[in-house]
C-alpha cells in the first residue's frame, strides 16, 4: 500500500508537462518495470533555474520527479550524483537538504529504489554526468 504522504507529493502537477522551452533535455527509462520519463532543464551560468517533467511511470517516479522539479533550483549536479549513490545504496539517512526524499525511501519501498532514482538519472542524463 502507498503511503499517502507519497501520493500527495505526486499528485501536485505544477511541473508537470514539457513545454518545449528548454536548454537542456532527456529521457530515461526503467528496464525492470518499464517506467518512462522525459524532462526539460532551463539552466543558465551552470545553475539550474527550473525543470519540468512527463512520466508513464508508477507512483513513486512521479512523486520523486515532483520533489526534484520543485526543488531543482536548491541543488547543484554534483549534489544531485551524491543523493543518486546515496538511494542506490539504499542509505535510507539522507541528508537534511534532502529530507523531502526520505518518504519516498522507506523499508516498503526499497525494493523500488529504481523508480525513485529514475528523475535523477535523466537529469544526470541531460548533463552528460554519469
Amino acid at each position: 500500500m502507498i503511503d499517502t504522504k507519497i501520493i500527495k507529493i505526486a499528485s501536485n502537477t505544477k511541473n508537470f508537462g514539457l513545454r518545449n522551452v528548454f536548454t537542456h533535455r532527456s529521457s530515461a527509462k526503467n528496464s525492470l518495470c518499464g517506467d518512462l520519463i522525459k524532462i526539460e532543464v532551463v539552466a543558465k551560468n551552470n545553475k539550474i533555474k527550473s525543470m519540468r517533467y512527463e512520466t508513464e511511470s508508477c507512483i513513486l517516479c512521479e512523486a520523486s520527479a515532483n520533489l526534484l522539479s520543485r526543488k531543482i533550483n536548491k541543488f547543484c549536479l554534483n549534489e544531485i550524483k551524491d543523493l543518486k549513490k546515496k538511494i542506490k545504496t539504499k542509505t535510507l539517512d539522507l541528508p537534511d537538504k534532502f529530507k523531502e526524499f526520505k518518504v519516498l525511501l522507506n523499508k516498503k519501498n526499497i525494493s523500488r529504489i529504481n523508480c525513485v532514482i529514475l528523475p535523477l538519472d535523466a537529469l544526470l542524463k541531460a548533463f552528460k554526468i554519469k
